[in-house]
């Protein structure tokens, strides 16, 4: 029987975790849950006004977060589960009470990743909160051994074998 295990494709807005995370799953052949679509109804707006999240507002969706991945561990099934997962208290959060979860780190330089979001369309993030996501992330560490750092500096294709490469040995 398969055990169930969840990957969280995280980072800051713009790079790549919706359009890699839909590719990767679909090519592994994996549940795919986005984080954006178990965001309450609150922070969708506050995010459209432009005004970035506070640790309370993130609250409830990362209990969200937390509970899909322990839904896919309880199921037997393997997903992938899109989340910025800035911080490392975030993460923590999501990893309680699930025992198979893994991070992929979708990182790149601010000025590629401003690049990217210029050339987005129909996205409720705002230019402007790009700063304010590198302000609050904090970069997985060496004592955060279940994070996968994966250069999204690449075209697409490359991006996602870069994923599809470190998750193989997990599936």
């Amino acid at each position: 029987m398969t055990q169930g295990k969840s990957f969280i494709l995280m980072g800051v807005s713009s790079t790549g975790k919706t359009s890699v995370g839909t590719e990767v799953a679909h090519r592994l052949g994996l549940k795919l849950i986005d984080g954006d679509d178990l965001h309450p109804r609150a922070n969708i707006i506050k995010m459209g006004e432009g005004k970035p999240l506070n640790d309370e507002d993130r609250a409830p969706w990362l209990e969200r977060i937390r509970d899909a991945a322990f839904s896919l561990e309880q199921k037997s099934e393997v997903g992938v589960i899109i989340c910025s997962a800035l911080k490392k208290k975030y993460r923590d959060l999501i990893r309680q009470g699930n025992e198979r979860v893994k991070f992929l780190f979708l990182y790149g330089s601010y000025e590629l990743i401003l690049e990217r979001m210029r050339q987005r369309k129909g996205h409720y993030m705002k230019e402007e909160m790009l700063k304010s996501q590198f302000d609050t992330l904090e970069v997985p560490q060496a004592d955060e051994a279940d994070v996968i750092h994966i250069d999204i500096d690449g075209s697409f294709e490359e991006v996602v074998q870069r994923c599809i490469t470190a998750l193989k040995p997990y599936l």
